[in-house]
């Protein structure tokens, strides 16, 4: 069974190791994005609150970059799938590892979810401690 681990975090602490020993993955740069955490509003939120995800949906530059990594990761899973590879480890990094690396990671666990529902996902959102099997 494949696993499709999918992280976010902070580059100010480091991108993620591979715990499975095969060095790694794909590692994506949000910081390219308007950053919502410049805001007071959205200071203390996250990627995972709705405030933040109509900021960033609102300024639009999310999906370019969430449509690149979808088709790149996409073409992985179905290769892995057909070889039999059981790990591959998706990043989304931004500053802080709050806002755009969390709303990134998110919606890229959900889309290789429902695509491939042979695929078990883990999203990991290193910076808020959290993780969610799908």
């Amino acid at each position: 069974m494949l696993t499709v681990t999918v992280f976010s975090f902070s580059y100010r602490k480091g991108i993620p190791e591979d715990p499975t020993g095969n060095g790694g993955g794909f590692v994506f740069d949000c910081r390219a994005l308007h950053n919502p955490g410049r805001y007071d509003e959205y200071k203390d939120l996250c990627g995972l609150d709705a405030p933040v995800k109509d900021f960033l949906e609102r300024e639009g530059e999310v999906f370019s970059i969430l449509d690149s990594a979808k088709n790149l990761v996409g073409q992985s899973v179905e290769c892995y799938l057909r070889r039999g590879f059981e790990h591959l480890l998706v990043s989304f990094g931004c500053t802080g590892g709050q806002h755009r690396s969390v709303y990134c990671a998110q919606s890229l666990g959900e889309y290789i979810h429902a695509r491939y529902p042979e695929v078990e996902v883990v999203v990991v959102h290193r910076e808020q401690k959290k993780m969610q099997k799908m």
